[in-house]
């Protein structure tokens, strides 16, 4: 975990400087408004973490505040996906519930570097935090409670899609796969916790109503009591589960001004 701090004590250290730095030109803007959309990876999300959309309000020629709001899904650093031979079917082993967070942000941006009217690469500092909303979805398997006769012969096929449980399911070749993702989307609880995010982008638009440009920085999250992801035989829930979720991302994102 050090690195997250140390990432995130030098990137808080940046901005801090950075209001300290003149940027190279203090001519005004030429728009007000920037909207932006993107794809977000992060460590703790899978090959695409989620998507995010961001409204940005520039107040003068080095300040901007800014609102957003991203979806993303969050995954325990310890699962480990299991194929069964015999199915072809997957399941990542002890996963309970999905999570999934949405988090309304708001911050303020400022200006670096300007890049000049038509060209070049602009970098802003932002910090921003706000609510996170964390919504753990049952993660519902195949599991196979067929009797059978001495030889292997079924002599009555049951096959149940139940919330995954290793203490209810503990023989692995009998999952014979997960459930469609929303199927345990009914019993969803909502948890509500809290993040803060501190970030470099940098910009690039060709055209004065044109932008797209990368985003990288860390982010904290916690919440109030440990979220339950994964469960495991003899491991109490709260010692295998966090309530703090450190991670460092990346968006790429594009979009227009006005």
């Amino acid at each position: 975990m050090r690195h997250f701090y140390t990432f995130g004590f030098c990137l808080l250290a940046l901005l801090g400087s950075s209001l300290r730095v003149q940027a190279q030109s203090n001519d005004e803007p030429s728009y007000r408004k920037e909207f932006t959309y993107g794809i977000n990876f992060n460590t703790r999300g899978g090959l695409i973490g989620g998507v995010a959309v961001r409204s940005t309000r520039v107040l003068d020629e080095k300040w901007s505040r800014f609102w957003g709001i991203e979806g993303v899904e969050v995954k325990h650093p310890k699962e480990q996906r299991l194929l069964n031979g015999a199915t072809g079917g997957s399941f990542v082993a002890g996963k309970s519930n999905y999570m999934f967070v949405i988090r309304p942000s708001f911050g303020m941006q400022r200006v670096v570097f300007r890049k000049a009217p038509e060209s070049g690469v602009q970098i802003n500092a932002l910090l921003g935090a706000g609510p996170s909303v964390g919504l753990l979805m049952p993660y519902y398997i195949y599991y196979d409670y067929t009797l059978r006769e001495n030889g292997g012969r079924a002599v009555q096929e049951d096959i149940r899609s139940e919330q995954y449980d290793p203490t209810l399911h503990p023989r692995a070749e009998l999952i014979l796969d997960r459930a469609p993702i929303f199927t345990g989307a009914g019993e969803t609880n909502v948890k509500v916790g809290g993040h803060l995010r501190g970030a470099l982008s940098f910009e690039y638009g060709r055209y004065r109503d044109a932008v797209a440009g990368i985003e990288t920085g860390f982010l904290f999250e916690v919440y109030p009591k440990n979220l339950m992801i994964l469960r495991a035989p003899n491991i109490s829930d709260s010692a295998l589960n966090t309530n703090f979720f450190p991670s460092v991302y990346l968006t790429l994102y594009i979009g227009h001004r006005s």
